[in-house]
């Protein structure tokens, strides 16, 4: 509340007439916003209703704190308290405040003239701007407290559209929760997963940096942070978004220590679940990796995942890698086989299939053009190997095929 300042008293008689023109007064103000604000006449009438609300119980609180000065914040502040409780969120601060101004105005029109003499109407004028800057900061704690509502509310939606994103839910709750937080469910959703920075205590901050970062970048994130691990969904929020490369590249800065891992490109927020579960994986296993760059790919981490036991890792395996291989037919897999079971020796290679080491090399190269991973890379060697070693760990697995008894 201002610092009281002594006044002149208002007379009882000014008062009363103040009191039977609040109502011709509340109506000037409403024909007043709806002379100067256009959008104001556009409003629906449950919202235009409400406005009237809250002018004619300023009005009328006006005249109360003329006889009680020192009530002014409790009676400023009952002004927004019976406006109905979506108010706040249909009409903006910026358009409240423009309201205010517009119905001070009109108080410095017509309630001066009300006085009695030139002293009163002075006291009158200044009672008016007193007041009116009392309903404007009034105005600003009831927008204020709406959007600390608002945003813990959009916090726990996010929260559950990020679990029913871990937990694989595909049902029409979460498309519609992440369209109430702005999403398209239909479009992309690139994922990083890792390990947040500093406590539980900093995740709002943390929140908050990451929101900013990928606003710059033109991105939307949905953040869940859980005990140690931090999950971040991007989403593009406009044509000035970063190639999601880059998008993700400069989020990861945001992780806690350790390696970040991106999940697998999903066409939509409902494929988003089974490209989270590959970039936990992916997570668990990579410290298996000897240098991964933050973020790597979980399918750059396959090798790995295989030996934690993920079977998506051995599917991606046996149709990303060794498929092409089968599909082709001839001696490449037997060559691949020999090649690296023998040391990497393309000598010792051509000796053990009885074939010429250009063969050999020639062979190596189909691979490598299949498949797109050279058996020569020391990398891509291991990822070929693991290849190898779960194929045949599958087909044993299988068992011997069963020839029906008319092919006997």
């Amino acid at each position: 509340m201002l610092p009281h300042v002594h006044r002149h008293p208002v007379a009882d008689s000014t008062l009363r007439r103040l009191e039977l023109a609040s109502a011709p007064l509340a109506g000037a103000c409403l024909a007043e916003m709806e002379r100067r604000r256009p959008w104001f006449a556009r409003l629906p009438a449950d919202q235009r209703s409400g406005v009237a609300l809250v002018t004619q119980t300023g009005v009328a609180n006006f005249v109360s704190w003329l006889r009680e000065p020192e009530r002014t914040t409790p009676l400023t502040a009952e002004a927004f308290r019976i406006a109905p409780r979506d108010l706040a969120r249909r009409i903006s601060l910026r358009q409240t405040v423009e309201l205010v101004r517009i119905a001070a105005d009109v108080f410095e029109e017509h309630l001066p003239p009300l006085a009695v003499d030139a002293t009163e109407r002075h006291e009158l004028t200044e009672a008016v701007l007193r007041f009116g800057r009392e309903i404007a900061f009034a105005a600003a704690t009831v927008y204020a407290g709406a959007a600390e509502s608002r945003g813990a509310w959009d916090a726990r939606l996010e929260s559950l559209v990020v679990d029913a994103v871990l937990r694989g839910d595909d049902d029409g709750a979460l498309d519609s929760r992440a369209a109430a937080l702005g999403w398209d469910p239909a479009a992309p959703v690139p994922c990083l997963v890792g390990s947040a920075p500093g406590s539980g205590s900093e995740s709002p901050q943390l929140v908050l940096e990451l929101r900013r970062s990928a606003a710059r970048l033109g991105q939307e994130v949905l953040v869940g942070v859980q005990g140690r691990r931090l999950v971040v969904l991007l989403h593009p929020s406009g044509r000035s978004a970063r190639e999601p490369v880059d998008a993700l590249a400069e989020v990861a800065e945001h992780f806690g220590p350790g390696p970040v891992v991106a999940g697998p490109p999903s066409a939509d927020l409902a494929g988003t679940g089974a490209a989270v579960a590959e970039a936990l994986a992916g997570l668990a296993a990579a410290p298996g990796h000897p240098d991964p760059p933050r973020p790597v790919d979980a399918a750059d981490l396959l090798p790995e995942r295989a030996l934690c036991g993920d079977a998506a890792a051995r599917r991606r395996l046996a149709e990303d890698v060794l498929a092409p291989l089968h599909g082709a037919g001839g001696e490449l897999l037997g060559t691949l086989a020999a090649y690296l079971e023998g040391g990497a020796s393309l000598e010792g290679c051509a000796r053990a299939l009885f074939v010429h080491p250009n063969t050999v090399r020639y062979r190596l190269r189909r691979v490598a053009e299949l498949c797109g991973l050279s058996p020569t890379d020391p990398r891509h060697a291991f990822v070929l190997r693991a290849a190898l070693v779960t194929d045949r760990i599958d087909r044993a697995d299988a068992g011997p095929a069963v020839v029906p008894a008319t092919q006997r």
